[in-house]
Order: structure tokens, then sequence, then C-alpha cells
């Protein structure tokens, strides 16, 4: 398991607003591990911090906007893209206008200034969001369409088109987020030349110039309609007989590049890094922004995702090597294997059959495992986690001291799989161990409960 990720120093960029026209700095600044990603207005009274999750969008007309309450904070997706890209879990945005500055347009120079801040792990693990099942989610009348496929790591696909002479279709993919510096993060966001003039009457792009977007001519137009439209933005005359890209391109394929940056920014609005193949048609901040709120409201639904089980890899521990820590026999030991354990994590299985002996009273007629031994199930796997790191653990017993917020969430029945999922939530002292623990059947939550207990070496 990776660990979560700040950066090591403060770095500032400046430059003017797209769509303000305003100068704007912009402070990066290490955060603490599970802090997560927020971002401070300073220059209002109250420097109101607003998180970077995906609830918190409001619009999505040519960039993706946070808000909270009468607080926006608009074109964040390039700055986030880079701090996903390099694994940033945890990190402080100060930022004295309502947007993000535009620099050229691109990533590029955000990822200039974290290479050169530095990368710093810290003690705490990532908590991935792992797509167990198909993922999809479209709009039909854009045709946009985005697909989330299992996979042990993050990577996308990205096709676009246009009904455009000179911007067609176009396909993008990033197989490992290892490449977003070389190959990604130099692609600047596009324009057609005919959009210009609706999104300056929407009050939008005061800040936008041919050197912060890769600028299209596809419908050719009067000179003096050129003219005007040019002196508007305050650039130099442009030759309105000759359609093409205004702006010298980095990437034969940029446009699709840049909408594939602005997907890694917009997921990176779930709150997690994301063990996925992406694979988006036709995409934009909208649908990109959407899927991240449904993914948002899964997370919430449920507090901690189920472990992967995949019963073709050996176990951690099998049973015999159960047997050796843990006290209990039959018909009292409720764990089958250790699948997983860590430092301070560890992940056991228990295969209930009909065979149970406590289904013979519980209840012969409609056979339902007691809650008591669900909550005794995930108690002896947190006892493996403590026990296997001392030595003579067979020596050692550990012994209930308080049980809180135990919770029942759905019925065991016989050919359930149960997953459990404990976790250290402090660190142990004076033999005392505090955990919270989940149990799972099907990916979803059965039963819950913190636990304290002592280890007690026998007599």
């Amino acid at each position: 398991m990776s660990k979560q990720k700040t950066i090591k120093q403060s770095f500032s960029l400046e430059g003017k607003g797209l769509h303000t026209g305003l100068n704007i700095t912009l402070t990066f600044i290490p955060a603490p591990q599970n802090y997560g990603i927020k971002i401070k207005r300073i220059d209002l009274p109250q420097q109101p911090i607003i998180d970077a999750l995906a609830e918190n969008v409001t619009h999505t007309v040519r960039g993706t906007v946070l808000q909270k309450e009468d607080v926006q904070i608009s074109t964040v997706e390039h700055g986030l893209a880079s701090l996903y890209a390099f694994g940033i879990d945890n990190c402080l945005l100060e930022v004295n206008a309502p947007e993000f500055p535009i620099l050229d347009g691109s990533s590029k120079h955000y990822v200039q200034k974290i290479q050169e801040a530095g990368v710093e792990e810290q003690s705490a693990e990532k908590d991935y969001y792992i797509v167990h099942k198909k993922i999809e989610y479209s709009i039909p009348e854009t045709g946009a369409r985005i697909t989330l496929l299992p996979d042990d790591t993050f990577s996308l696909d990205v096709h676009i088109g246009f009904k455009s002479p000179v911007l067609g279709n176009q396909f993008a993919s990033l197989d490992n987020l290892e490449d977003f510096a070389t190959e990604i993060s130099a692609a600047r966001t596009f324009v057609f030349v005919r959009e210009i003039e609706p999104l300056l009457s929407m009050n939008l792009i005061k800040g936008g110039d041919l050197k912060n977007a890769v600028v299209i001519y596809d419908e050719v137009m009067p000179q003096e309609t050129m003219d005007r439209l040019t002196g508007k933005l305050h650039q130099n005359c442009i030759d309105a007989s000759k359609p093409g890209y205004l702006t010298e391109l980095n990437f034969e394929n940029e446009p699709a590049r840049h909408k594939l940056l602005d997907i890694i920014g917009d997921l990176s609005l779930i709150g997690k890094p994301i063990k996925a193949k992406v694979i988006a048609r036709y995409p934009g901040h909208k649908i990109n922004t959407e899927l991240a709120k449904l993914i948002r409201k899964e997370i919430k639904k449920q507090e901690v995702q189920a472990p992967i089980y995949d019963d073709t890899i050996p176990p951690v521990l099998d049973i015999n090597a159960i047997r050796k820590l843990l006290p209990h026999r039959w018909p009292f030991l409720l764990v089958d294997k250790i699948i997983d354990i860590r430092s301070n994590v560890v992940v056991g299985v228990k295969n209930v059959t009909g065979n149970e002996t406590f289904f013979m009273g519980h209840f012969p007629e409609e056979p339902v495992m007691p809650g008591v031994l669900l909550v005794e199930a995930m108690a002896q796997t947190g006892g493996l986690l403590v026990l296997q790191g001392l030595e003579d653990a067979e020596r050692y017993s550990t012994y209930f001291l308080k049980i809180d917020n135990v919770k029942f969430r759905q019925k065991v029945v016989p050919g359930d799989t149960l997953i459990f999922h404990l976790e250290m939530i402090e660190p142990m002292r004076r033999g005392c161990s505090i955990m919270k623990g989940y149990a799972f059947v099907g990916g979803k939550i059965v039963a819950e409960a913190e636990f304290m207990a002592q280890i007690v070496k026998n007599k």
C-alpha cells in the first residue's frame, strides 16, 4: 500500500485570471496527513475554506467552479490535476481572487513548481477508491460518456470529436501517471473563435488571449468582424481568410491531451486516488464532475470500501497459522484466513456455511448469524493484527475492555463470505489497542464496531 503525500515546501504562482482578468497569486502549502485538498480565499474577510470535493461543484462553463455558500473559486482543474498526478493527498491552496490564474492554459507551470518544491511521504496510508465493477455515466443529448473499468492502476483513454474542418476526431491516452509531466501537463485549453463573442457576452474570458489557449479558427468570417473581435481581446490583427490554428501546437493532438488533463483534475474531486481504467468519449467538465458527484454519494453511503478479495491468491495467514496465534478453537474460531496484514490494518475472511453450530438455534427455520458473533469475529481478526507482531505470540491473549458504536446493517446467512477490515485508531499503549472494525458481504457493510482490547500474557 502507498503512503499519503504532501509537498515538502510552499510555493506560489502568479498570473491573470482567465475569466476575471485579475492579477492573481496562488500559494500551495504543505498539509498534515488526512487533511485532503482545501482552497482558502485569503482576499475575503473571513478567509473561507472550500474542500476540493465534487459536491461543492456548482458551475462547469469553461472551467470547474467550487462554491461554499456565496463564495466561489473557479478554474481549479489544472492545479488539481497536477497535485493528483504527483500523488499529493494533502495540501492547502491559498488564493487572493475568485479563480486560479490561467498561466499558459496548461498544468506545465504547476508541475515545474511541484518538482522544485519536492514531494514528501507521510505515515498514513492512502485511501483509494477502487472500482470493483463497471461504472458508466452518459449525457445522451451530447453523446458524452465516461466508463470506469476495474484495474490495478489509474489510466485513461480519451476520444474527442467536433464538427469542425480544423479539429475533428482526436485520441489521447495516459497509461502511467508518471508520464503526466512530459506527455500531458503542457497541453493547453482550447477555444474556437466562433465561441469567443458568446463567452464575452457571458462576462467570461476577460483574461483570455493567444498566450493562454489554443485558438481554433474554423468558420471564416468577414475581416471587419475579426478585427472587432481581436480589438475586444486586445490582440493583433488576424487574417480572416485563413482558417486553422491561430496558436502553434505543443502536440499534434493537444486538444485531446488537454481534455485528458481536465478529466484528471475533475475526477480528483472524488477526494481519493482512483484505481480504474477510465475511458471517456466527448468529455467535458459537466460530465466529469457529475460522475465525480455520483461516486462521492456512493462513498458517503459507505464509509469504507470493501477490501478486494481474490481467492486465487494464497492467504497471508492460513487456518493453521491462525491457530498458532489465537487460543480459540471449534466452534468458536471465527476467522478462516488473513488476506492482508500491515502495520495498522488487517483483513480477514470467514466463510459462513449452513453447518455452523449456532444456526441450530438461531434460527432453525431462518438461519441468521448472531450479531454478537459478528463482533467476536471482527475482534478475533483484530487480535491477529496485534498478536502477530509479538514474540511468543501464542503465550498471549486479547480481552475486550470496551465495545462502542456497534451497528448491524444487514443479515448474514449461510453461503455468505464475510470480509473483515480492522484498523488501529490509535497507537497501542500499555498493552491496549483501539480499533475500528467493519464486516462486509458482497461489497456492502453488514456490521461495524469500535473496540478496545488488552493484550495479556497467559499464566
